[in-house]
């Protein structure tokens, strides 16, 4: 019987729709950061056979050493990539106008103190409290302090703000440190609150960081290789779930779950969730911007739908693909593949688009005009 969720398919199309919007009136700014380049098929490759290296090494390591030091390398490495990720866009665009710039950091300010005193309720306190709650009012005072000190600054200026560009990475941390790595409270904000809402966030910043190195044809070779890998990976080896648990166990926020809706109990009682990785959000943005750039705005529009929709027929259909599966791999199947997912729903749009493109711009043969001559009135 299909299990229905309507939650992921929403998120995911809401998502690259976001990105795609953001895009247009961001690629300008954010090419400048990339000097220009593009990805060629010798990149892809690489990047795809990077891919592959990188999981299954991280899953290999999660299953022979357990707890061991690679979990700390990795958290070192993913939130050192984040922070980068976040500082980067944020000085790309802090050349703002001086009251604006004064609003966000006003605006940090205010989350910040938010945090701190949140952590003064009980079912939030722990051993880290005194500590926690000294770094969020440290960093409220500070952007209070950074919007002050901008009223002395030019109206409008052209050279980034690399203090406003700091206060983005620095809430992160603070958050991930405090709520996720040094937390001990009984009530767990950080997963999948806070984790759902960075996860969202870093999917868009990806695909518009990533998606003008791509072109038509490049995007086409990066999704064809991509799902063949992602299948091999989550279904032949099983090494990309294991590695999705290795990080979502460190409370990094590489995937975005949600509760099924309309809501399903599992055997405990508990409300069931589903999960999309953000590396199938990239996968479904970069797919939408090379699509909106190739056929326009109604086929973006189709194709962003198409993957929704297909996303969630697989979705509703899962666990009996799953069981049909299973026995002949002859293992338990921990997840699937969600590109297969979501380029089942891009393909068929981008087949009639690109046939109904090449249909129109087919010249059309005319038949010539026969002069014929008359004869002579007669006399």
């Amino acid at each position: 019987m299909p299990n229905l969720d309507i939650a992921m398919p929403i998120a995911l199309f809401a998502t690259i729709m976001v990105a795609l919007y953001l895009n247009r009136r961001v690629e300008g700014k954010l090419m400048a950061t990339v000097e220009k380049k593009e990805f060629k098929a010798r990149d892809i490759v690489l990047l795809a056979a990077f891919i592959v290296i990188m999981i299954t090494a991280i899953s290999y390591t999660a299953i022979f050493n357990p707890g061991g030091i690679t979990e700390s390398v990795l958290l070192v490495l993913f939130l050192s990539s984040y922070t980068m990720l976040l500082f980067t866009f944020s000085y790309v665009f802090s050349n703002t106008s001086r009251k604006r710039a004064q609003v966000i950091s006003a605006g940090f300010g205010v989350a910040s103190l938010a945090f701190g005193f949140a952590g003064l309720t009980a079912p939030l306190s722990d051993a880290y409290t005194t500590l926690r709650i000294a770094v969020f009012f440290a960093l409220a005072i500070c952007c209070f302090g950074i919007a002050a000190y901008m009223q002395k600054k030019p109206v409008v200026q052209k050279k980034g703000r690399w203090y406003l560009a700091a206060q983005p990475p620095a809430l992160f941390l603070s958050l991930i440190i405090f709520f996720n790595i040094l937390y001990g409270g009984a009530v767990e904000i950080w997963q999948p609150y806070l984790m759902d809402v960075f996860g969202f966030t870093f999917a868009v910043l990806i695909i518009l960081y990533l998606s003008s190195l791509f072109n038509w044809k490049t995007v086409g070779i990066f999704a064809a290789l991509l799902t063949v890998i992602d299948i091999i990976l989550v279904i032949g080896t099983g090494t990309m779930v294991t590695a999705a648990k290795q990080f979502t166990g460190l409370g990094l926020p590489v995937l975005v779950y949600l509760p099924n809706f309309p809501l399903i109990y599992n055997m405990e009682g508990l409300i069931q969730y589903r999960g999309l990785g953000l590396g199938d959000f990239f996968f479904a943005g970069i797919l939408l911007v090379q699509t909106y750039k190739k056929f326009g705005k109604k086929t973006a529009l189709a194709a962003a739908s198409a993957m929704a929709v297909a996303f969630g027929i697989w979705e509703a259909y899962l666990s009996e693909v799953l069981a049909a599966l299973e026995p002949i791999v002859g293992r338990e199947i921990g997840g699937f593949p969600g590109t297969l997912m979501i380029i089942c729903g891009w393909v068929p749009v981008v087949a009639v688009a690109w046939l109904l493109q090449k249909k129109n711009s087919a010249p059309s043969i005319k038949p010539a005009a026969v002069e014929t001559e008359s004869s002579p009135n007669p006399q």
